[in-house]
């Protein structure tokens, strides 16, 4: 009975021992991926690079950091959306502080680059919680508050030219209506002095028999020529080249504005595990 029990047990310690050396045999490849990840991710080849972090992941898919630095990748190619659901899955796992800062901080980068300025603003906040003395993200931060705030000022403004042009179109229509029936009532007597002028052009017909039958045609001219309206000024082909020009040099101008505050505040820091 205790040869039974000791070859149990041995067994048994076999057996954890086995998956124990599995475990670390696993951690080990890991690691090593996530190392190459990282020099490729300094490289810039940041597709490469996410390949490594997810083969890292295979092997150990707790791994804070192959997560968070496959995030990183993911965002540096300019798949923000990928990029956010990374970071939230990292958020739910990081166990300090800092790491939850670092992770809040570029899910605010990447709500940035989506013009998602009100969820910007929150993940900064929450990564101002974890690390309140971080000077770029609090930069980062005002930055959003401000984008945020004209956003809203532009939608209410949009809002309300809606708003101008329905009720335009409500007062246009309440107009056309109202001549409608103005005309409906004039009819009539448009109708007996369109005949009382047929009448009279019958009679001014004889009598130019007689006379200048061009009379009535030199009247008709000059009065074509008085409805003709003035055509409004157009500008030449350079003008309108010169204008054209002058329009995108302003627009690339606030582009580039944009650019250089965004850049100011971008923050993006690999986990290393040398």
């Amino acid at each position: 009975m205790k040869n039974r029990c000791v070859l149990i047990f041995l067994c048994f310690t076999s057996l954890v021992f086995s998956q124990q050396e599995n475990t670390d045999q696993l951690e080990r490849e890991a690691r090593e991926y996530v190392r190459e990840g990282n020099k490729l991710y300094n490289q810039l080849k940041f597709d490469e690079a996410e390949v490594e972090y997810k083969k890292a992941l295979s092997k150990n898919p707790n791994y804070p950091k192959a997560s968070y630095n496959l995030g990183n990748a993911i965002y540096q190619q300019n798949r923000n959306k990928e990029a956010i659901a990374q970071f939230e899955l990292v958020e739910k796992t990081a166990t300090d502080k800092m790491s939850k800062a670092e992770t809040y901080h570029n899910m605010g980068n990447a709500f940035m680059n989506e013009k998602q300025y009100d969820k910007a603003v929150a993940a900064y906040k929450n990564s101002m919680r974890n690390n309140s003395k971080d000077d770029e993200t609090r930069y980062n931060l005002a930055l959003a508050q401000k984008l945020l705030k004209e956003q809203q000022n532009q939608d209410n403004k949009d809002n309300k030219d809606n708003q101008d042009n329905k009720d335009n179109k409500d007062n246009k229509d309440n107009k056309d209506n109202k001549n409608d029936q103005n005309k409906d009532k004039e009819g009539g007597d448009e109708d007996k002095n369109e005949d009382n002028k047929d009448q009279k052009d019958k009679g001014d017909d004889k009598q130019d028999d007689k006379g200048d039958p061009k009379k009535n045609d030199d009247k008709k001219d000059d009065d074509k020529k008085q409805d003709q309206k003035p055509r409004p000024n157009q500008l030449s082909p350079e003008q309108m080249k010169q204008l054209l020009e002058a329009m995108n040099n302003e627009e690339n101008k606030t582009q580039k504005k944009l650019n250089a505050e965004k850049a100011k505040g971008k923050k993006v820091k690999q986990e290393k595990d040398w």
